[in-house]
C-alpha cells in the first residue's frame, strides 16, 4: 500500500512534539524575557561620554516573582496533560494500523478501502489537536499571553521607568545574552526592579 496516500510502517506519534513546550525557555513569551531592552534617551545621547548604562537579569528577575512561578507551573501541567492527550490519540491510530496490516489479507478491497480512510482520519485529526494546543496562535500560546505576558510588561514598564530616573541611556538585559562578555555587579539594577515592583524591600 502506497503510504504516500495513504499509510507509511512510521510510527504515528513519532511527530508528536516532544518538547512539552511547558518549560523554561519554551512559551514565547513563554517563559522568559529574551529579549535586550534598549532603552535609547534622546536627551542622553547629545551628552557624549556622559551617557550611563545598567543591565538587568530578566530571567533573575522573573524567577523571583511568586505569580511568574505561578503561572510557569499551571503552563507546564496544562502542556503535559494536553502531550498526554496527543500520545493517546497517535497510540490509537498505531494501534488501528497494526490492526489492519493483520487483517487485510482477509478483507475486500472495499474493506480495506474504508479502514484505510478511517486510520488517515483518525491521523488528521490527532494532528489537528497537537495544533489546536500546540500551533503558534493555539492553547498554549493564549495561555501565555494570558498569564505571563501582564507579569513581562510589568517588568518591562518598571525597566522604563528607572531609566527615566537615573537618566540610563541603555539597559541591557544579560539573560541569554551571549555577548555581554564582563559586567560590573554594581550595575545590575535587577534588586531594583524587584524592589519597584514590591518583592524586596
Amino acid at each position: 500500500m502506497n503510504r504516500k496516500n495513504n499509510l507509511t510502517n512510521k510510527t504515528m506519534h513519532d511527530r508528536v512534539v516532544q518538547d512539552k513546550q511547558g518549560k523554561r525557555g519554551f512559551l514565547p513569551a513563554a517563559g522568559r524575557m529574551a529579549v535586550i531592552f534598549a532603552l535609547l534617551l534622546m536627551g542622553s545621547f547629545q551628552t557624549g561620554l556622559s551617557q550611563r548604562f545598567a543591565y538587568v537579569d530578566s530571567e533573575y528577575i522573573l524567577t523571583n516573582i511568586p505569580e511568574y512561578n505561578a503561572a510557569q507551573e499551571q503552563l507546564d501541567k496544562l502542556a503535559e496533560e494536553w502531550q498526554k492527550e496527543i500520545e493517546a490519540r497517535y497510540e490509537e491510530v498505531e494501534a488501528l494500523y497494526r490492526k489492519f496490516q493483520q487483517d487485510r489479507v482477509l478483507m475486500s478491497e472495499e474493506m480495506q478501502r474504508k479502514r484505510e480512510e478511517e486510520i488517515v482520519s483518525r491521523e488528521a485529526a490527532a494532528a489537528e489537536l497537537q495544533r489546536k494546543y500546540f500551533g503558534p496562535t493555539g492553547e498554549l500560546f493564549q495561555s501565555q499571553e494570558e498569564l505571563i505576558r501582564p507579569i513581562q510588561d510589568r517588568v518591562y514598564n518598571a525597566v522604563v521607568e528607572m531609566a527615566n530616573e537615573n537618566n540610563y541611556a541603555v539597559i541591557f538585559d544579560t539573560a541569554d545574552s551571549p555577548a555581554m562578555l564582563y559586567t560590573n555587579p554594581r550595575n545590575d539594577m535587577s534588586d531594583e526592579i524587584l524592589r519597584k515592583l514590591g518583592y524586596r524591600n
